[in-house]
């Protein structure tokens, strides 16, 4: 299971579009998986779950609008990215992976190890070492072996690609691909949550950007899927896609410096240490695709000149942390950029807003 190319060093990615189709969702099965036809893994591939997906879409009243906030921090490690570690373990487990590595700010990692663990696959887990404390517990309780590497975030994942050149498998959920189909599943718990309508707003934490890109194209399916199935009740006629607002901490912003200013934005990006430590991330492993993914197709005409990209001064993320929790939502401060990005777009962005949260405020000490 190579990480990239080893003829070229390219990225996998998808080469087709990715299809819905409502009549093949087997409700008969938990969480993400009623939605496994568009995991692409065999039929005959036992899933591997701990209950991820099915989180709660919660409504509160914010600066006069009502917003509704999806709690991704209730999957069972405490993040989305159980919803792509479980595809990602049902690949590994289907093709007889026994040891893996992987390299994370701590969410990743603590959800890999839960889904190897379940699985039956050692994991080996590279983290910084100024990584939060819960999260290394966490990883170090599922079982998976810590390796904590000393430096900038990018020299962690540079000390598993030199274990990836000695011939172990690299779970990275950067470059391997299969992770996506499983954050679109939170686009399509959106779309049935909002009785079966899109919204119009998508505010999200990125780092990598995998979530969004991920709920990007979940939307994007679902928008086809009129087209092919007109029949069926159960999808909007002539929908539009919503308006898809990445966040990033300003300390570490390369996603935001792009759409600000192109590419040659990528030049006045630093790795900067942020509260933020889930998106400090400072050359996004998809760039073009997650830019491509800020400027969707048949976007409505009331989002066009909306900003696409946020960044968080560092002063303001934890009272963003402290404002959602007093309306009950207890995140982590890489979730809570979401409140600062909220009030920069809120007076141009097409409702109904959705807020992705995306990590637990017990991840963080």
């Amino acid at each position: 299971l190579p990480y990239r190319c080893p003829v070229c060093g390219g990225i996998y990615d998808y080469s087709t579009r990715w299809e819905y189709d409502p009549r093949l969702v087997d409700d008969q099965q938990p969480g993400i998986w009623r939605y496994r036809a568009g995991f692409g893994l065999d039929a005959s591939a036992e899933p591997v779950s701990l209950g991820e997906g099915s989180t709660p879409l919660l409504w509160a009243e914010v600066f006069g609008r009502q917003v509704a906030f999806k709690c991704e921090y209730q999957n069972p490690t405490g993040s989305f990215k159980d919803r792509g570690s479980a595809v990602l373990a049902g690949w590994l487990k289907a093709r007889g992976i026994s040891d893996v590595v992987e390299d994370s700010s701590g969410n990743a990692g603590a959800s890999l190890a839960a889904y190897c663990q379940r699985a039956g696959i050692r994991a080996r887990i590279y983290i910084p070492a100024s990584a939060a404390g819960p999260k290394r517990r966490q990883i170090e309780a599922l079982g998976a072996e810590l390796v904590p590497v000393g430096g900038r975030r990018s020299d962690v994942a540079e000390a598993v690609k030199r274990e990836a050149e000695k011939g172990v498998v690299y779970a990275s959920h950067a470059y391997l691909p299969y992770n996506l189909p499983g954050y679109a599943t939170a686009a399509y718990e959106i779309h049935a949550q909002l009785g079966h309508r899109m919204p119009g707003t998508v505010i999200v934490p990125a780092g990598q950007g995998g979530l969004l890109l991920g709920l990007k194209r979940g939307f994007d399916a679902l928008r086809i899927a009129t087209i092919q199935h007109e029949d069926l009740k159960e999808l909007e006629r002539q929908p539009v896609m919503p308006a898809m607002i990445g966040v990033q901490a300003r300390a570490c912003a390369p996603l935001w410096a792009a759409a600000q200013a192109g590419l040659e934005g990528l030049g006045f990006v630093a790795e900067n240490q942020t509260l933020a430590e889930g998106v400090m991330v400072c050359h996004p492993i998809r760039l073009e695709a997650i830019l491509d993914a800020l400027t969707p197709a048949n976007a409505g005409p009331s989002s066009r000149g909306l900003k696409s990209m946020c960044a968080v001064d560092e002063q303001d993320i934890l009272p963003g942390r402290d404002a959602l929790a007093r309306l009950g939502f207890y995140v982590e401060p890489t979730s809570a950029l979401v409140w600062s990005g909220l009030t920069q777009v809120l007076a141009d962005a097409p409702d109904p807003i959705v807020l992705m949260l995306t990590g637990s405020g017990s991840k963080y000490e």
